[in-house]
């Protein structure tokens, strides 16, 4: 009976840790493809995040900033501290080219500029597929607060089981953003302002 009780006891204890490391969500929409598709399951490490600081590349969850009942799965991008600029949807860090192999395709028809200037303890974040996602170009940079943790393993389905791959970017080398020549207009017109700040498994966007 002893070794029955501890027995029970050990998994309850292994099942209390696993819950608190981690935290298991099924990708809901089209944002992060090609990389992460819909009805995909992945584990998010909440420990990752207690000893260091979220890295450029890496694909975390958060609660939306607007709603924090919704939780969005997006790619860290900018860092705090940084200028973040997108021009004909190309992403410039402090004025360097970021190369992303990984995007289809870079403009979101309408919208593919702006700047962004990143706050203390901030993190620009931006889904894979620019064209359908709804990240920080729309939202700004997100509170650290919000963020659950980073994706560490892909699932369900079994065939798409892996580790999620956290690219590293060189910057040292990097194409520097070009400087553009405003092309006067017979009548000019006001631009608005860069946007500066303020996003059973569940479903992230």
């Amino acid at each position: 009976m002893r070794e029955i009780l501890e027995t029970i006891l050990l998994i309850a204890a292994i099942y209390a840790f696993v819950n608190l490391a981690t935290a298991r969500f099924v990708v809901d929409g089209h944002s992060m493809l090609p990389n992460f598709t819909t009805d995909q399951f992945i584990i998010v490490s909440r420990l990752t995040y207690l000893a260091n600081d979220p890295q450029r590349g890496d694909v975390v969850v958060f609660h939306y900033p607007l709603q924090s009942d919704r939780d969005f799965i997006k790619r860290v991008i900018g860092l705090p501290g940084e200028t973040i600029d997108i021009l004909q949807g190309r992403v410039y860090v402090d004025g360097k080219l970021l190369d992303e192999p990984y995007i289809d395709k870079f403009c979101r028809g309408t919208s593919c500029d702006g700047q962004w200037v990143i706050g203390p303890d901030q993190y620009f974040v931006l889904g894979d597929n620019r064209g359908e996602s709804k990240d920080s170009q729309d939202f700004g940079p997100v509170d650290r607060e919000f963020i659950v943790g980073r994706a560490f393993v892909r699932y369900w389905p079994p065939s798409d089981w892996e580790l999620v791959n956290h690219p590293r970017y060189d910057l040292s080398t990097a194409e520097v953003m070009p400087t553009l020549t405003p092309t006067p207009t017979a009548t000019p017109e006001g631009t608005p302002a860069a946007t500066s700040s303020q996003m059973a498994p569940s479903g992230v966007f």
